[in-house]
């Protein structure tokens, strides 16, 4: 009865361990996909800023004219 009741406990603890080691690969990959789409929000507003600059310089330069 003691090997059967230690055994349940070690199973226990192995599925916990395992468990949570999973949760913390999917938080770090979900993490690493949020980096992710910082970053290429943040590019896409540079891009949208410098679309505007050059709008700006194309007016600009046709007023000239």
């Amino acid at each position: 009865m003691k090997k059967s009741i230690s055994l349940f406990i070690l199973f226990i603890a192995l599925a916990f361990s395992l468990t949570n080691c999973r949760e913390t690969k999917e938080e770090k990959a979900e993490d690493a996909i949020e980096e992710v789409e910082d970053g290429i929000e943040e590019a896409g507003e540079e891009v949208e800023d410098a679309a505007k600059d050059v709008e700006e310089e194309i007016d600009g330069a046709i007023d000239d004219n």
